[in-house]
């Protein structure tokens, strides 16, 4: 094979794993799937049926504190990882993958429906992110976040360790968009500030998850929110 055609051939290679890379990405899944899905109103849903709605995320119970930011939140993930040196190779070895999320509402319009997220999809923004290195000391608040997780800080000689922290979070009255399917009911006990007899919930059923994710690329244009 001629050195031209080579060259295009790995050009096409790379070309077409960067491509099936992004397709198959959380995000552009998660992105792909609610494009498809219409904007719904809370009160307009009907039962049995998968539906997208956008609102402002709020707690039922006491809200989740996120780990770094100390935000309160109804759903959070964190990642710590370490660098590992093996010989002239290293690489980023996680050491917490954290994840909590509780049932939480949706308001829309002061409808609100409530999110039941036992099986699910997410795609969360970083909000947060905090490291440290050989002549990077781990902030105050960092290296209290390391230690609550028992992570040592320094190595030999007193050199502070390669760690880095990751923080995305759903928080208490953030815009996001959430799908699933929907299940009507009627309210035994009154829920405070709700004035309905009847209240919505997402579910997931056999493959059809419930979808959550607070990325803009995901929100209904300002001018045509509800």
């Amino acid at each position: 094979m001629k050195p031209p055609m080579i060259i295009i051939v790995i050009l096409c290679i790379v070309i077409t794993i960067g491509i099936l890379i992004y397709f198959f990405n959380p995000k552009a899944i998660i992105l792909r799937r609610l494009k498809a899905l219409p904007f719904s109103k809370i009160g307009s849903l009907q039962n049995n049926k998968f539906a997208k709605i956008e609102g402002i995320a709020l707690n039922i119970d006491a809200p989740l504190i996120a780990p770094l930011s100390k935000r309160k939140c109804v759903f959070y993930k964190i990642t710590i990882q370490k660098k590992v040196n093996n010989g002239k190779n290293s690489h980023w070895k996680t050491v917490v993958n954290e994840i909590k999320i509780q049932d939480f509402f949706i308001e829309q319009s002061s409808e609100r429906l409530i999110v039941f997220p036992t099986s699910y999809k997410d795609y969360l923004v970083i909000d947060n992110k905090a490291n440290s290195g050989t002549f990077n000391d781990p902030s105050p608040k960092f290296r209290s976040l390391l230690e609550s997780y028992n992570i040592e800080t320094e190595g030999i000689f007193g050199m502070n360790k390669s760690l880095r922290y990751t923080e995305a979070i759903v928080e208490v009255g953030e815009r996001i968009t959430v799908a699933g399917l929907v299940k009507w009911s009627k309210l035994e006990n009154p829920v405070a500030g709700y004035n309905y007899s009847s209240i919505a919930s997402l579910t997931s059923k056999d493959k059809n998850k419930i979808i959550i994710t607070d990325s803009p690329d995901a929100l209904r244009p300002k001018h045509g929110r509800v």
